[in-house]
């Protein structure tokens, strides 16, 4: 203990140290000192973690994030948009490369570990992690094999990657049947049926194994499904309760043009607005740090948070929405205490306040949740946004079976029985119908199924499914197709025809007539001028300068390599043709799809979208006359979307 020296000079408090007579600024130390002091016993006292709760959730954020730019961008986000992409026939580079493995699996850990603070899923990364691995695999069979079969390993790396898809889905809800229907109807505009029966298999493996592990665990005695629910066996719903459950599809699909329509502009806002663009430019972790931030602060628990469950991870958000008894009916004249921690047995405990009610706070929760979540598929982490977009659904079944609990107290009569109402099948309706409409998809049903072993909603739950879906597909895309509109990646669209009419609309009106062809009778050094004043990566061969009948495609790289080779014999007076070069070696493909002028603008976005091309040649009477890709049918989709003003 440092020797007191007395009080300081005009000063009637505590005695001083000989240090902090001599040390400078005393007073300035003291306050600071005093501060600190103040600061540490508001923060630790006892029963005040909201500060450690916020920590921990920007902590994990930011961790997710420097993961995920360790490596680079092709981490973060979802990952389904860009695999749609690549299964169109896209290359994008480094995406399914391995070494992003190890990042998105931390990332996704870190994301995850935040819970309910950002509200995120880990469907989509799993698709990601799923697709890496299939590439892998697909690339060690490549390399086993011979060169001759390269064409092959093409098509047999689609093929592992639609498997891919499908295990990806399976393994994170255990159902291999919608794992597969997902992958279908997200991914695929075509699907072949050779790839059923690889799917299923690669899904039943692995949703076997997930299972499996569980049973392993000690956490399941037996396979069983994820989720399980008490629903009555016997009448699970009466048949009145039909218009019901169409009146929350239809709910759940206006609901759903809304949240497609804002999500859609918030990114594009942030992509375009100076500073935020600036700040995701520049100084990512900032951004991340700050949404979280204000995630973290809104479902603090004993905050705003107590209004929306926040206590609750989002597997008990799920298995409390899809609770068979009435809330309603049950606080009607009890008032539950709130646990001090989540009762695993009444987990709907969270959902009740005195003075909110479980409608208000149901209510609450899908007002604050609808922007929330929009803000939090802003952060650039791997993240997945199924699940979210899942439970919300589940809410907005359950607020609805709620309040039709509170109308109908006794049940509906039916047959001259009558039985009470069941909110749970509401909110499984409503689950499968809102995320089947955000993601234009039918097999939400059918993985509302397989996660619960509920089968006995089954028509109901596809009739709201089908009339959510009847809705969204009409008025907005989906939410993947819309993540690729704002991330401006390789898209075709739809042509549909009832909004547009495309059949007067033929292959002449849009093609690119500015096509650079190479006759095999071209000197040498007419084609040196070619190459070297153009930077196309294929050119038309066709089989004389006179007749110019189209024959085949001839790379350039591969064009220049076969040049460099043939370097010596360019001497003057020397007339070689490009006939001598391909007869040399160098590689030509055959001509074996090709668009007519008078082709159809819908006959050529179906062969686009059926072959997963990016361009084809345009021939008259088998003269090259132009070509079309992507850029022109994009365009000529858009003219008929939105014409042109007039001049």
């Amino acid at each position: 203990m440092e020797e007191l020296v007395g009080l300081r000079e005009g000063s009637s408090g505590n005695p001083v140290t000989l240090r902090e007579l001599w040390s400078p600024c005393p007073r300035i130390q003291r306050g600071i000192r005093d501060g600190l002091k103040w600061l540490k016993q508001k923060l630790f006292h006892m029963g005040e973690d909201w500060h450690l709760l916020m920590t921990l959730g920007v902590l994990m954020a930011l961790i997710s994030y420097a993961m995920s730019f360790a490596v680079g961008s092709v981490v973060q986000g979802s990952g389904i948009p860009e695999l749609k992409t690549i299964l169109s026939g896209v290359v994008l580079e480094d995406y399914l490369d391995i070494k992003n493995f190890g990042a998105k699996v931390v990332g996704l850990t870190c994301t995850l570990a935040c819970e309910s603070t950002v509200f995120l899923g880990k469907v989509g990364p799993f698709v990601h992690l799923s697709a890496m691995i299939a590439a892998y695999l697909s690339l060690v069979r490549t390399k086993a094999v011979r060169e001759s079969e390269v064409r092959a390993n093409k098509t047999k790396q689609k093929e592992m990657l639609v498997a891919g898809a499908a295990v990806g889905v399976a393994t994170v809800f255990g159902a291999p049947f919608s794992g597969v229907l997902f992958s279908v109807e997200v991914l695929a505009s075509h699907y072949t049926v050779w790839d059923y029966w690889r799917c299923f298999f690669a899904s039943t493996c692995g949703a076997f194994m997930f299972r499996l592990l569980a049973v392993f665990n000690n956490e399941q005695e037996t396979i069983t499904s994820l989720f399980k629910t008490s629903f009555r066996v016997d009448v699970p719903f009466d048949l009145p309760e039909i218009f019901f459950f169409v009146v929350l599809g239809a709910i759940c699909g206006i609901l759903s043009c809304a949240y497609l329509f804002c999500q859609r502009i918030f990114l594009g806002f942030t992509r375009t607005n100076r500073f935020i663009s600036k700040l995701l430019a520049t100084s990512k972790p900032v951004y991340t740090a700050l949404v979280t931030l204000i995630l973290a602060s809104i479902t603090y628990p004993p905050g705003m948070g107590r209004f929306m469950a926040s206590r609750l991870s989002m597997k008990e958000l799920l298995d409390s929405l899809i609770d068979s008894n009435s809330w309603m009916l049950i606080t009607r004249n009890s008032s539950p205490p709130w646990p001090a921690k989540p009762d695993p047995q009444n987990l709907w405990f969270e959902w009740y306040h005195p003075q909110f009610t479980v409608l208000g706070t149901l209510a609450f929760f899908l007002v604050m949740k609808f922007w929330m979540l929009i803000l939090a598929t802003t952060i650039p982490m791997p993240a997945g946004y199924f699940m979210p977009v899942f439970i919300y659904g589940a809410a907005i079944g359950r607020l609805f079976g709620e309040a039709l609990s509170v109308a109908f107290p006794e049940g509906i009569m039916a047959g001259g029985v009558t039985y009470p109402i069941i909110p749970g099948g509401y909110a499984l309706a409503g689950a499968a119908a809102f995320s089947g409409a955000v993601t234009h998809t039918i097999s939400t049903a059918m993985l509302a199924f397989e996660m619960t072993g509920q089968i006995l909603h089954a028509l109901p739950v596809l009739m709201a499914v089908l009339v959510a879906n009847a809705i969204a597909q009409s008025c907005q895309a989906s939410f993947y197709d819309g993540t690729i509109i704002v991330k401006k990646l390789p898209y075709l669209p739809w042509i549909r025809g009832r909004n547009i009419s495309s059949e007067g609309v033929i292959v002449e009106h849009f093609m690119n007539c500015a096509i650079t062809t190479l006759a095999k009778d071209t000197p040498l050094d007419e084609v040196v001028k070619v190459v070297t004043s153009t930077d196309v990566a294929e050119y038309s061969l066709v089989e004389s300068t006179e007749s110019q009948i189209l024959v085949g495609v001839v790379r350039r790289a591969q064009l220049v390599q076969a040049l460099q080779a043939e370097s010596p014999s360019w001497a003057p007076g020397h007339q070689q043709c490009l006939q001598d070069i391909l007869a040399g070696g160098c590689p030509m493909e055959p001509m074996t799809l090709q668009l007519s002028p008078e082709t159809s603008l819908q006959q050529a976005h179906h062969l686009f979208e059926l072959m997963n091309l990016q361009s084809l040649f345009v021939t008259l009477r088998g003269r090259a006359v132009g070509f079309v890709s992507w850029v022109e049918l994009e365009k000529a989709i858009s003219n008929l979307t939105n014409p042109p003003a007039p001049k």
